[in-house]
């Protein structure tokens, strides 16, 4: 193995509001705090097989689309139960021109970063 991604740090204008919407949409836990930044991950902490992820404040507003977004899967419950308690932790529907066929959800946060939720579920 040449590398393993073990965080994924996002700029955002509130650390701690997007920290606690992705704390309950992933089961993650906040592991630090420092400098006004948040890092949240698995329970177990950091160097496991997720990666943890940082929120780091900034006054830079977003002027175009972000070139990266998340997938996620469900994992105890289908896409139709986990689309409506994602969307009642605070996510929202976003267009990003999709047909309606498509198997996921695009959604975002509270910030509004895109991610999607993807039809199948992992164990």
């Amino acid at each position: 193995m040449a590398c393993r991604m073990t965080g994924l740090v996002l700029d955002c204008r509130d650390p701690e509001r997007l920290a606690a919407f992705w704390c309950e949409v992933l089961g993650f836990t906040v592991l630090g705090r420092e400098d006004g930044a948040v890092e949240i991950g698995p329970a177990e902490g950091a160097g496991g097989l997720q990666p943890t992820m940082v929120f780091s404040p900034s006054d830079d507003e977003v002027k175009e689309k972000l070139r990266l977004h998340i997938d996620l899967n469900a994992t105890d419950r289908d896409q139709d139960a986990e689309l409506e308690r994602l969307l009642a932790v605070g996510a929202v529907p976003a267009d990003v021109g999709q047909t309606g066929e498509e198997s996921w959800h695009v959604l975002a946060d509270p910030e509004g970063n895109e991610f999607c939720l993807l039809r199948r579920r992992l164990g």
